[in-house]
């Protein structure tokens, strides 16, 4: 077997004459070295194409270019072109260039980079506008219309709604479920293997932790805690419509076995897989296993192979993110479509997304611990005892949240502070007596007057 010294997927650029861009090759090769993923090579590779594209029109290129070119490239791309791009897409654009960049003037290609960094030190290209996370969380009867009507297809009265064309709303449920109980990403819970969420050893009834790590964001190591009523929720999943697919799918897949990961045994106890993949004898350990891997892991089954990935689609192997969005989307659709009902919730401007069930997760785990944590003070007081610093990590609420969470960072964390009361309750009970006079309103004193039975009306 040919054992490659860069990722499969990296970019390689040519010139017209079909030759290999020395720079730019290098630059990729050095990512791929670093084990950078294909994916954000390839995003990578867009911006620098689209960034070479423009250089040329003006007579330049990535040797040659001036401050001014990549400013005005700033300008084509927020101002100019068709369609506009937004603050956030361009920073990510600035930032590949000055990483680009920054690569070039160590390797000697430039003496220094064409653009001069701010007097703060940040990225010149940058747009310099301060974001923070975009947090939007659920109400329950929002989560419950978003799960059961949007996903599952019924009425807002909770009635079966004939005309559902959906397809598995239970493994949609499923998924939106582990999103709100366990706080996982996407890409975390829709690439789950079965043995991850305790088949073949967890005991009926009993809620699951599994470590987290090549599908984490920043591949940033948890635990993930699965609690039983999510465990059920895609068991039901499992029984009424997995069990269908796989068996439809069984034979198609055993003819793909030759690029396949196909395991032969599952070592539960040390996380780990063995089997054969593409030829050769392989074991890799769960938690080690990237999402592209996880795709194309099946084991034999009665009926030829099935795939081992909790989520499976029509051709019997892990449903992938283009299908979740797709489902999201159609779950929006008829969302809109109900809006209007008066049993259902109000609905936000922006169509929900799976991650914003991580958002409702987190709000609530976190209010949950603030309360707990002061009634735990409270007893402490009554009782003239002092919290300990070890009190304080142990049980210090962000700090759980952020274990929970996987962030990085804690100012991350930090951001659902903001969000734990809605701040609109606040305004109306703040003004609510200026805009009351004697039990009437503004509008209801209007209302009176041009009827003519304010006190003003003899005199007008």
């Amino acid at each position: 077997m040919e054992y490659r010294g860069i990722v499969e997927g990296t970019p390689v650029f040519l010139d017209s004459q079909m030759r290999p861009v020395e720079w730019l090759c290098a630059w990729f090769r050095q990512l791929s070295y670093e084990n950078s993923d294909p994916k954000t090579m390839k995003s990578y590779a867009y911006i620098v194409r689209r960034l070479v594209e423009f250089l040329a029109k003006r007579g330049a290129d990535l040797g040659t270019v001036t401050e001014a070119d990549l400013v005005a490239f700033r300008r084509s791309r927020t101002e100019l072109q068709k369609v506009p791009v937004d603050d956030g897409t361009w920073d990510r654009d600035a930032v590949v260039i000055n990483l680009m960049y920054t690569f070039f003037q160590e390797q000697g290609y430039v003496r220094r980079k064409p653009v001069r960094m701010k007097r703060n030190g940040g990225n010149g290209l940058s747009s310099g506008v301060q974001r923070e996370m975009d947090v939007r969380h659920m109400t329950v009867e929002q989560y419950l219309y978003f799960r059961d009507v949007g996903l599952g297809g019924q009425l807002p009265g909770a009635e079966i709604n004939e005309s559902f064309r959906g397809w598995a709303p239970h493994r949609s449920k499923a998924g939106l479920e582990l999103a709100l109980l366990t706080g996982m990403r996407k890409q975390e819970w829709s690439t789950l293997l079965l043995p991850e969420i305790g088949e073949g050893w967890r005991n009926p009834g009993e809620p699951v932790e599994f470590d987290l790590q090549e599908c984490a964001k920043y591949k940033h190591h948890r635990e993930v805690y699965i609690p039983t009523a999510a465990l059920e929720t895609v068991g039901n999943y499992c029984l009424l419509e997995r069990a269908e697919m796989v068996e439809r799918s069984a034979r198609a897949l055993a003819g793909k076995a030759k690029d396949l990961f196909v395991v032969e045994t599952v070592d539960i106890e040390q996380g780990k897989l063995k089997g054969v993949d593409r030829g050769r004898r392989r074991t890799f350990t769960i938690s080690a296993m990237g999402p592209d891997l996880r795709r194309r892991t099946v084991r034999e089954c009665e009926g030829g192979l099935e795939a081992l990935a909790v989520f499976v689609g029509h051709g019997g192997l892990l449903l992938g993110p283009s299908s979740w969005d797709r489902i999201r989307k159609d779950a929006w659709r008829r969302m809109r479509e109900h809006s209007a009902n008066e049993q259902a919730p109000p609905l936000p401007r922006k169509a929900w997304r799976f991650h914003d069930a991580r958002h409702t997760f987190a709000l609530q785990l976190l209010k949950y611990l603030m309360g707990l944590v002061a009634e735990q003070d409270a007893v402490r007081a009554k009782a003239n005892g002092l919290p300990t610093v070890g009190d304080h990590i142990a049980f210090n609420p962000l700090l759980v949240l952020q274990r929970r969470l996987g962030h990085k960072w804690l100012s991350s964390t930090y951001t659902y502070l903001r969000y734990l009361e809605d701040p609109m309750n606040y305004i109306d009970d703040a003004f609510r007596a200026w805009s009351e006079h004697d039990g009437a309103t503004y509008s209801e004193i209007a209302l009176r007057a041009l009827e003519g039975e304010g006190p003003d009306a003899a005199s007008r």
